[in-house]
């Protein structure tokens, strides 16, 4: 059975926030989001339209994913509680999804790109990202920026840090 044209998009997305993750907008091509996603660069933009068009749904799509996580992982918690679970979900998604580093990238492309619109989109995603870990966790604000500090500073660390070498 041949997938969907909405499972290819996903397909797509999941590779897009991989590559840019890494690569960010101009050093990452649709090229290699393609042959990462198996398909042909023009079925991509059949897809998404243009580059940035696929860009700003993979960093939408990233903070979509982490807030699911980071409200799946605070659960029935509260406080501090919840903020550390939410810590230990975030470090699954900086390792495993490169969510983080997707997000971090949007925030680098709105700084650049000279869009104002993408940088609306992205200060938007931040905000509600923001007030899902307040609301979920009904921690003071203050613990709430110090949890989005940590998650910073662990997603730069990562960020900088090189590749093991390969076995």
């Amino acid at each position: 059975m041949r997938p969907s044209a909405d499972e290819r998009r996903e397909t797509v997305l999941r590779a897009a926030i991989a590559e840019f993750a890494t690569g960010g907008f101009h050093g990452t091509s649709t090229e290699t989001i393609a042959r990462r996603a198996g398909l042909s660069q023009p079925y991509l933009f059949r897809l998404f339209p243009t580059k940035r068009a696929l860009f700003q749904a993979a960093a939408v799509r990233s903070f979509e994913r982490t807030a699911a996580v980071y409200e799946l992982a605070a659960c029935r918690l509260r406080g501090a509680e919840a903020l550390d679970a939410m810590t230990r979900a975030g470090e699954r998604l900086l390792t495993e999804e490169h969510l983080p580093l997707m997000r971090l990238q949007a925030v680098a492309a709105a700084a650049s790109l000279d869009d104002l619109p993408f940088a609306a989109v992205v200060r938007r995603s931040w905000c509600g990202l923001w007030d899902l870990v307040h609301a979920r966790s009904g921690a003071a604000p203050t613990d709430v920026t110090a949890f989005f500090a940590h998650e910073a500073l662990a997603t730069t660390r990562a960020a900088i840090t090189p590749p093991p070498p390969p076995p």
